[in-house]
């Protein structure tokens, strides 16, 4: 074979290698929001907007046009694999700056919506530059004006469906291509009336569409903005040594609806075991009489799908659950993975546990710490396939008896695919369940439960105490990537979490930390005693309370002088008359020339809340701070008027800079601006 013969069979092969794409010229790329390449979806709640931005570009000169693709993907049925998806919705991309664009759509339902970027070569736009151009230096134009008009007539011969733009293109085209002076040609390629014609219908047979399409998983509302306040059903009881049942503690529902939760949670219902149970304060050596602790679940009476006869029937909880709905309260469960060593699992399925050399069942160790009266699951085991569906089932269980939020307990120590397959499951038949993650670790990991499904999760902010902290913790919250698919639940104290700041602070830094819960974040909770400032700790510098409720019942008087009812009621009822509290995306802080002091603000519309507190709970603090007024419309050497909505008081301020004074009797101020 000769040279010339071998190279043409060598360019007649690299021909065939050309790429199917090679006539689309728009680059897309760099689409935000995506979560690690669009491996995990982002999160929205019902009614929010999810605003998309990419970089778009093509080579030379051309202009070009972009649209958003969005819509609902349908649950598959039960009988198929995958549901047929709708067609797709589409909003105008606009340009920013630097070869930005950006568009946004409004997810409207549950479930999980799709969305995608598509971009193409403007033809008729840089075709109408070029002519306005070359027509106002004065030169002729008579073949692009002929250019356009083919351009034109091709658009209405491609769109030659019902489209009532079609024959006044074709009108415009024949003007185009006609005998009138090359002035109103000019005109009449300039008339705004066939740029809107032809943006309508643009050439995209050579559009370049996003290589990933991106998901996007909608929860209910609560999901994003609630009250929560934890409680033992079993503590409300005037006896200590009786445990309190769900129809002694729908006592209790009335007031948590007079103070503005929107969420009522319980620690685990089930039987309590009794081999290895706790006694008071974690004791190995329980009385007779000791309740244990509920997260030993399970024993001969039942497990997972069980209640304490000590709280009262399955048909007790159905009521206090109606009861709370009735009152506006939404009830969440505590879900927790483990197992008593008297929980029928342990009988009936050992295969589900993991087990020594002997053969006996280990318990729970978080060395030196040691949990024997608590079995771990092996997510692991042989029969895992097994083990997965029934934990799937426990959640279905509680579904089917009206509870559709659960609290999930140490998640972090369980599978991550586990909580990625049975959260899914549980949303097939359930899209409106939320799940708070109880997970504090590291915090990769806290981020990838959060990735992997869960609507909330637990936060580091009972240890985030000063204020250059709390502004470094919330920019990460709701600046960086996390604000798409983490969101906080900001619990200003836990059965397991009694923080320094509380003990040394006493109720000054209750008051504070409340209105930072409540402020900060659009979801927050609080445990019971928070409002009587329980804090005495089980020994100097844990964090461990004294008496714990976990391992006693705990009977209390809410109403004992000194408590935090009013101003809970008060911020809460502050929280739902203002949007602006209801979500997170637009904190922003500002400055202050003291830094014990945190000045920031929310703002939804024209709705916006400022929050002034100190968070020294022992000494008085002064300063100054800044008020955005160039955002506002307020001019530096204007007057207005400031209201805190904690007491009503008003305030004249001027200008940018202003000066406040917080400390014990007054925490914070919660202001906004009068007309």
């Amino acid at each position: 074979m000769d040279e010339t013969t071998q190279t043409a069979i060598d360019r007649q092969a690299a021909a065939t290698r050309l790429p199917d794409t090679g006539r689309r010229r728009v680059v897309v790329e760099r689409l935000s929001p995506e979560i690690d390449g669009g491996r995990f979806p982002v999160k929205r709640t019902i009614g929010e907007a999810v605003q998309v931005t990419v970089d778009m570009f093509a080579d030379g000169h051309d202009q070009i046009g972009g649209a958003l693709l969005y819509r609902a993907v349908p649950e598959p049925a039960a009988n198929a694999d995958e549901a047929a998806p709708g067609t797709w919705n589409e909003v105008r991309l606009q340009p920013l700056v630097n070869d930005a664009w950006t568009a946004s759509f409004t997810v409207e339902a549950l479930g999980t919506y799709e969305f995608t970027v598509e971009g193409w070569v403007d033809v008729f736009g840089s075709w109408l530059k070029g002519l306005v151009a070359k027509a106002e230096a004065g030169q002729d134009v008579a073949s692009e004006l002929l250019e356009g008009a083919e351009l034109v007539q091709n658009t209405a011969a491609n769109n030659s469906d019902q489209w009532d733009g079609r024959v006044r293109l074709l009108e415009i085209a024949d003007k185009l291509r006609g005998s009138l002076p090359q002035r109103s040609r000019v005109a009449a390629a300039r008339d705004p009336e066939l740029k809107a014609l032809m943006d309508e219908r643009p050439d995209r047979s050579r559009a370049t569409r996003y290589e990933r399409t991106q998901r996007v998983t909608v929860d209910p509302v609560r999901a994003r903005y609630g009250a929560w306040y934890e409680m033992f059903p079993r503590s409300v009881t005037s006896d200590p040594m009786r445990s309190g049942t769900f129809r002694e503690a729908e006592s209790r529902l009335p007031d948590l609806q007079a103070m503005g939760f929107d969420v009522v949670y319980l620690p685990p219902i089930h039987p309590i075991g009794r081999t290895h149970r706790k006694g008071r304060n974690n004791t190995l050596m329980p009385e007779p009489g000791d309740p244990g602790s509920p997260w030993a679940i399970g024993a001969a009476e039942g497990g997972h799908t069980a209640v304490d006869a000590g709280l009262g029937t399955l048909e007790d909880f159905d009521h206090f659950v109606s009861v709370a709905n009735r009152l506006g309260l939404d009830v969440a469960l505590d879900i927790a993975f483990q197992a008593s060593p008297d929980h029928p699992w342990v009988r009936e399925h050992p295969e589900w546990f993991k087990h020594r050399p002997d053969g006996t069942i280990k318990y729970a160790e978080n060395p030196p710490k040691k949990y024997q009266d608590i079995y771990p699951l092996d997510f692991e085991s042989a029969e895992w396939q097994s083990l997965w569906a029934a934990l799937r089932d426990v959640f279905l269980f509680w579904a089917s008896h009206g509870v559709t939020i659960f609290r999930v307990d140490n998640p972090h120590t369980k599978s991550f695919r586990f909580w990625e397959w049975c959260l899914a499951e549980v949303r097939r038949e359930h899209p409106e369940a939320i799940f708070l993650s109880e997970a504090f670790t590291r915090p990769k990991v806290m981020r990838y439960l959060a990735k992997a499904g869960f609507s909330q999760s637990y936060t580091y902010f009972t240890w985030r105490n000063q204020a250059s902290e709390l502004r470094e913790y919330l920019i990460e919250l709701t600046k960086t990537e996390l604000q798409e698919y983490m969101r906080p639940n900001f619990f200003a104290n836990t059965p397991d979490i009694l923080n320094e700041y509380l003990v040394a602070g006493g109720k000054p830094a209750f008051e504070v930390r409340l209105i930072l819960a409540a402020t900060l974040a659009a979801s927050y909770g609080i445990y019971s005693g928070f409002e009587l400032c329980e804090n005495v700790p089980l020994r100097p510098g844990s964090e461990e309370y004294l008496d714990s409720e976990k391992y006693q019942i705990k009977v209390r008087d809410y109403n004992a002088p000194g408590n935090l009812n009013e101003l809970i009621a008060r911020a809460n009822q502050i929280r739902r008359d203002h949007p602006a509290l209801q979500q997170n995306a637009t904190l922003a802080f500002h400055a202050t020339d003291n830094p014990q002091l945190l000045f920031y603000s929310k703002a939804a519309g024209p709705d916006r809340v400022f929050v002034a507190a100190t968070v020294d709970a022992v000494s008085d603090q002064a300063g100054w701070v800044q008020v955005p007024i160039w955002e506002l419309g307020i001019d530096a050497r204007d007057a207005y008027v400031v209201e805190d909505l904690l007491d009503n008081a008003r305030y004249t301020w001027r200008g940018e800079w202003n000066f406040v004074k917080l400390g014990p009797g007054k925490m914070a101020h919660v202001f906004v601006i009068r007309d």
